[in-house]
């Protein structure tokens, strides 16, 4: 995550295209307001648009804009998501799910930096950085026929990978009580403790709606509603004792240490700010590999 936010920094003031790729909820249009707030961009719109939630039939005309008359129900001029973005920032979520034609016609605006709205023929000049986010490897469904491999390729000039909440698992209980203190704000309550049971539960929960399901066992835990439903703590590790579910964080913890450092005791432990013979004794007690 630190890589992620420092690679974030690096590109966000620039006009580069940006491709988010990552589970549902892993927070794809934060990071991509992130990118506009820290960009020269930031004093003009941030235009959002959810490519899967809107029929196809409407689709072009909400993206493009249309002008009077240009369609039956079209009583006056409308300004599409692309000319609204102009100076700004256009974040197109779920682009996987945007249709064929219009994938077509998106290429051609981000390659001529012009439109034309339904129903005219005069082109309008834009100016905007395209933020573009999926849950799927458009590369693969480029191959597959499915996406526009010049589009992919005009998209993904820079790629920021998202990973789910389960395969970073120290960062939970720190992102656990920030929802619960801005929860118990909202709600106006006192701020709950977090007893030993809710804690083996958040450790060892798979986590399939990633951050924006914690958020929401969050909000329930300030309500004083049990966070988890009976079955809510799924995964291999449903019902672990509290003792159980630490030494799963830190095996889990040590684990990914290793991974990043290759294996390297030494690195890993500056990392960890751990001594190295610490370190060891416990890589043997959970049978890690180095």
């Amino acid at each position: 995550m630190q890589n992620l936010r420092d690679l974030i920094a690096n590109v966000a003031d620039t006009s580069a295209n940006v491709l988010i790729e990552g589970e549902t909820g892993t927070g794809k249009e934060l990071v991509a307001r992130c990118l506009h707030d820290f960009s020269r961009r930031h004093t003009r719109q941030f235009v959002a648009l959810n490519c899967g939630g809107l029929p196809e039939n409407l689709f072009e005309s909400e993206i493009f804009g249309h002008e009077a008359n240009a369609f039956t129900g079209a009583g006056k001029r409308r300004i599409g998501k692309i000319e609204h973005a102009d100076g700004g920032t256009l974040f197109l979520d779920e682009v996987e799910s945007m249709p064929l034609p219009l994938q077509i016609k998106l290429l051609r605006v981000l390659q001529e930096r012009t439109l034309e709205r339904l129903g005219s023929n005069q082109s309008v000049a834009v100016d905007c950085r395209v933020i573009a986010a999926t849950k799927s490897d458009l590369d693969e469904s480029s191959k597959a026929g499915e996406f526009r491999s010049d589009l992919y390729y005009r998209l993904n000039v820079v790629t920021l990978e998202l990973p789910p909440l389960r395969e970073r698992r120290e960062d939970i209980l720190q992102l656990f009580e920030h929802f619960l203190q801005q929860s118990s704000l909202r709600f106006d309550r006192a701020v709950p403790e977090l007893d030993n049971q809710t804690l083996s539960n958040l450790m060892s929960h798979d986590w399939p709606g990633n951050v924006r399901e914690l958020r929401n066992v969050a909000e329930r835990f300030a309500l004083g509603l049990p966070a988890f439903k009976k079955s809510g703590a799924s995964g291999n590790n449903q019902g672990l004792a509290f003792a159980e579910a630490v030494e799963a964080f830190e095996r889990n913890l040590l684990n990914d240490a290793l991974q990043r450092s290759g294996g390297n005791l030494t690195q890993a432990s500056l990392e960890l700010g751990m001594a190295k013979t610490t370190l060891f004794d416990k890589v043997k007690k959970y049978g890690l590999s180095h």
